[in-house]
């Protein structure tokens, strides 16, 4: 299984998305400065996560949420 989750910064409140095989790794991964992109925002904490049955899939739903560009838009997601 692959999964799109939603990350956000206990720091700044920014949000990161993404998709991994792993979330636990990923996690560990953006807490640990290891991903550029998220390492000056850290600690994050997962606020969505949405399983897949294929990469390409959770790859298509990660650039469907991305394409929002909405803090709102994302944030409907949580209340689901």
């Amino acid at each position: 299984m692959f999964c799109v989750y939603i990350l956000q910064s206990q720091k700044t409140k920014a949000y990161y998305i993404g998709c991994t095989k792993s979330i636990e790794v990923r996690i560990e991964q953006h807490n640990s400065g290891k991903v550029t992109s998220t390492r000056k925002n850290k600690p994050w904490m997962i606020k969505f996560m949405e399983e897949h049955d294929t990469l390409s899939k959770a790859r298509e739903r990660e650039r469907q949420i991305k394409n929002w560009k909405s803090r709102i838009a994302i944030e409907r997601l949580f209340k689901k």
